[in-house]
């Protein structure tokens, strides 16, 4: 047993957040398969979110040393892109105790096919960096990656494919360092809320470590295709986030 789980369940958690961690690096978006997993394995919430913050930080560690030692990170970008994106978070967490969540959700309705179908009239994402003035290029950065970590901490699935598409189609970077430097934001939000989540308790520390093992090989492999393929692959799987996360959207409003 870990922390109360027979070991052959949690070998089918590290299974399901290795698909996730799979997902995520490549796209974004890998929340939206992990924490159902270890709410079906009748993990409490609140302890599948800390716990689900546990495995996914370390797993992306994984795929953010990969990008940084091939050289997809843009630091001049990459470093303001992490202060706002934590800044946003926690307005975003603020907001989410004086708003009702269902707005949002209604508005992901409208946005999530929107942005479906600027991806689906792009016949492939940057491969190379496009022109375009610096100053713009940092205000089409930095200026999504703080709305974004607003929506981050306000609801969350899918922060990771909102701003690599920022990333590609509005800052122009090519999809391997806006890969990068999306991994290096989630990284450090992940991170944040890891801390939050051990200090209130809320992290099965057995079974988070075990699924961690099977995340850092999910994020690994990812990014190892993810660098090699480039938009031939990234393209698809955010295409498939983006309609696992309408389907979720509906599903809740329904509910």
């Amino acid at each position: 047993m870990i922390n109360g789980h027979p070991i052959w369940v949690v070998l089918l958690i590290g299974l399901g957040v290795f698909a996730a961690a799979f997902v995520d690096s490549i796209g974004g978006g890998g929340g939206i398969i992990s924490v159902p997993v270890y709410l079906l394995a009748g993990i409490p919430t609140h302890f599948a979110l800390g716990t689900n913050k546990l495995s996914s930080g370390i797993g992306t560690a994984a795929s953010t040393i990969r990008y940084l030692k091939k050289g997809y990170v843009d630091w001049s970008l990459a470093l303001p892109s992490v202060g706002l994106a934590i800044g946003g978070a926690y307005l975003g967490t603020t907001l989410q105790l004086m708003a009702d969540e269902r707005i949002l959700k209604y508005v992901l309705l409208l946005v999530l096919p929107l942005a479906a179908g600027l991806l689906l009239r792009k016949k492939s994402l940057p491969e190379t960096k496009g022109e375009l003035l610096h100053w713009k290029r940092r205000l089409f950065v930095w200026g999504p990656s703080f709305v974004i970590g607003i929506y981050d901490g306000f609801y969350g699935p899918g922060t990771g494919t909102f701003l690599l598409l920022s990333y590609c189609l509005l800052g122009k970077l090519d999809v391997r360092t806006a890969s990068g430097n999306v991994k290096l934001v989630n990284f450090s939000s992940n991170m944040g809320a890891l801390v939050t989540s051990l200090s209130a308790g809320k992290v099965l520390i057995g079974v988070g470590a075990i699924a961690a093992c099977f995340s850092i090989a999910g994020h690994y492999l990812g990014a190892g295709l993810a660098i090699k393929n480039g938009t031939r692959i990234v393209r698809p799987v955010i295409l498939a986030v983006i309609s696992l996360l309408l389907l979720r959207v509906v599903i809740e409003l329904i509910s």
